[in-house]
């Protein structure tokens, strides 16, 4: 059985990825980075993310994660705080603490991705 069936499929994504936005967006240190952004498609596109990576059914259809977060100034302690808030929505939703390291083993080598420290990142300077 993959993760994402054992966690509840899409229906338990949906409501994972309800609460962490929610989270995200009362961190004064986060909900900058969210300013102006449409909040339903990018949740939208954080449920097929997830699907995908999780052994779901799912195709993500939106752009790739260095892509995506280029320029945005993002730094490592804003990655980790989101992966905080991840592992409190995926444990508020009854995600057992040994899936919740499976799902975290998915998601943090993604910060090589994310992570671009400041704008400069857009030049092409190496972190």
């Amino acid at each position: 059985m993959s993760i994402y069936e054992s966690i509840g499929g899409e229906a338990a994504l949906i409501a994972v990825v309800d609460d962490l936005y929610e989270r995200i967006l009362a961190d004064e240190t986060l909900s900058v980075f969210f300013a102006g952004t449409n909040l339903a498609k990018l949740k939208g596109r954080q449920v097929e993310f997830f699907g995908q990576a999780l052994g779901g059914p799912m195709l993500y259809q939106g752009g790739g994660m260095k892509d995506v977060h280029l320029g945005l100034g993002i730094e490592q302690p804003h990655f980790d705080r989101v992966a905080e808030h991840l592992v409190a929505s995926l444990a508020a939703a009854g995600v057992p603490e040994e899936t919740i390291g499976q799902i975290a083993a998915v998601v943090l080598p993604l910060a090589d991705d994310i992570v671009s420290g400041t704008l400069a990142a857009e030049s092409g300077a190496a972190r």
